[in-house]
């Protein structure tokens, strides 16, 4: 046993001077070899590796995955206008140079966040702060992202890292101004409601007024037409009349005078007040005409 113990120790010696030359790079890190305080290589692929054991050379891990930076609380940032709004904004970032990125930050990924979010603050304001409320919320939004993007992604790139997006994800107005704000929106809405009832008055009226003119040209027309049909009737019948009257004077008379009869007494209880002589009763009890006897008198 007790020649067995040295042995044991020694393998665990060994074991552990092995483990200590070997090291594991896994698919979401970057791994920065150190021989002696200074960088001996930079490794990307994951994998398994060697190296002397320590204090010879040992490493260090950095994630190399997409990050995101969000802001706690929203920005407040003036407008041309000089009106506040509130930009709540976020960044996609990752290691691109890892060497130089451990140069300026160490292993501390919280510092090179802070970095980050002073220059994101700083393009935000230069973006912002030459614009109007109109272009910050809706016309120059995406412009807006892509500078901030690419001022932010030229000031990090010596730092080694790539800013891979930025995002405006919510404009607020400052709680100073939301209620002005909404009053002019309100206003101007209220303004072109106000318009586009006008033109729409004026298109009833002139629409109204187009009927109105094409409903009497069709009445004139109609008229027209029917003094023209009624001309042509009555030149009809006094043609057809005279020619009646041509054939048999009296009989035309005699018709004339039952057409007479039939008008005056077509109600009930209709009465005349008319001389017994007159010619209205030439034909009532003579069917030749004869003129009627006068009235024998006392």
């Amino acid at each position: 046993m007790q020649r067995l113990f040295p042995a044991l120790v020694g393998l665990v010696v060994v074991v552990a001077v092995l483990s200590s030359c070997m090291f594991i790079v896994r698919e979401r890190d970057l791994a920065l070899l150190f021989a002696l305080g200074e960088v001996k290589a930079t490794i990307t692929k994951p994998g398994l590796y060697f190296k002397y054991p320590p204090p010879f050379e040992n490493v260090v891990y950095l994630d190399k995955r997409l990050q995101t930076i969000e802001t706690r609380d929203p920005e407040r940032i003036q407008t041309a206008e000089k009106k506040n709004l509130l930009i709540d904004s976020f960044v996609k970032w990752r290691i691109a140079d890892p060497k130089q990125f451990y140069v300026t930050f160490g292993a501390n990924s919280s510092a090179a966040v802070e970095r980050l979010q002073a220059q994101i603050r700083d393009a935000l304001n230069a973006a912002v702060n030459v614009r109007t409320v109109k272009q910050v919320v809706s016309t120059d939004r995406d412009t807006i992202m892509k500078e901030i993007q690419s001022s932010v992604a030229t000031r990090a790139k010596p730092l080694g890292v790539d800013v891979v997006d930025v995002r405006l994800r919510r404009i607020d107005f400052a709680p100073e101004i939301s209620d002005s704000v909404y009053r002019r929106m309100e206003a101007e809405r209220k303004q072109e409601a106000n318009r586009l009832r006008a033109s729409g008055g004026a298109d009833s009226e002139r629409i109204r007024a187009e009927a109105d003119r094409k409903r009497q040209e069709v009445l004139a027309k109609a008229y027209a037409e029917a003094q023209a049909k009624r001309g042509e009737g009555d030149a009809t019948a006094t043609a057809i009349y005279a020619r009646s009257y041509g054939r048999d004077p009296e009989f035309y008379s005699f018709y004339k005078s039952l057409g007479a009869y039939r008008e005056s007494f077509a109600k009930p209880g209709s009465a005349l007040v008319l001389s017994p002589n007159s010619n209205f009763f030439r034909y009532w009890d003579q069917p030749k005409g004869a003129k009627p006897a006068a009235a024998a008198t006392k």
